[in-house]
């Protein structure tokens, strides 16, 4: 799975068999998707990281998710259904905010 592949690069680059990397990696979380305490909280964008500003026109990647299904991960096809139906629920959620805002605004304007 792309999440437990993340999780052992990790492992890899801190010292785990001490007691600080022991808990640095017990304080560690990583899931497939956005899992239901975390889809509602907002989410970053971290300039610095964005590929398209990281890697030169042309360079070559790999994402977790596609190497996993290459070697076998079976359930790439169920969490991106679950993502595409967190993505749904997501935008009717910020759909009805700004219908609310937008009237929200009008009131205080007409008051």
């Amino acid at each position: 799975a792309p999440s437990k592949i993340l999780w052992r690069t990790i492992r890899g680059m801190i010292p785990h068999k001490t007691q600080r990397g022991m808990e640095a990696l017990n304080r560690l979380k990583v899931f497939e998707g956005i899992p239901a305490p975390y889809d509602k909280t907002k989410r970053m964008v971290i300039p610095s990281a964005l590929r398209v500003l990281r890697l030169k026109p042309g360079r070559r990647y790999a994402s977790v998710g596609r190497i996993s299904r290459e070697v076998g991960w079976k359930y790439g096809d169920i969490v991106d259904k679950l993502e595409t139906k967190r993505k749904e629920k997501s935008a009717a959620y910020f759909e009805g905010k700004m219908k609310l805002n937008a009237l929200k605004a009008k009131a205080e304007a007409g008051a």
